[in-house]
């Protein structure tokens, strides 16, 4: 018996309004205000000079990466979110 087993049934991933909302928001901050700053930093840091002993351009590249690996998982989870509207069918049922 191998160790292959078949790919999970395909679930909806629901979430309320206000985790949207709050999903949305923090990639809208990521986006627009932290990673330009972090850009800039950046840009400061590798004007310094020798990037091989630069503290501060290897902290910012890492940072950079973090902002953009959290805009990519965003920007992909909000595409297959749903947000319910209304109330179910069976308000006695748990979803």
């Amino acid at each position: 018996m191998g160790r292959w087993r078949p790919p999970a049934e395909g679930s909806t991933a629901i979430i309320t309004r206000a985790g949207f909302e709050r999903l949305r928001a923090e990639l809208d901050e990521l986006w627009r205000v932290r990673r330009p700053a972090v850009v800039k930093a950046l840009a400061e840091a590798a004007a310094e000079g020798d990037r091989s002993e630069n503290a501060e351009y290897t902290y910012r590249k890492k940072q950079l990466g973090e902002i953009d690996r959290r805009v990519r998982y965003l920007s992909k989870r909000l595409e297959v979110l749903k947000v319910p509207e209304g109330r179910p069918a069976d308000v006695k049922a748990v979803f």
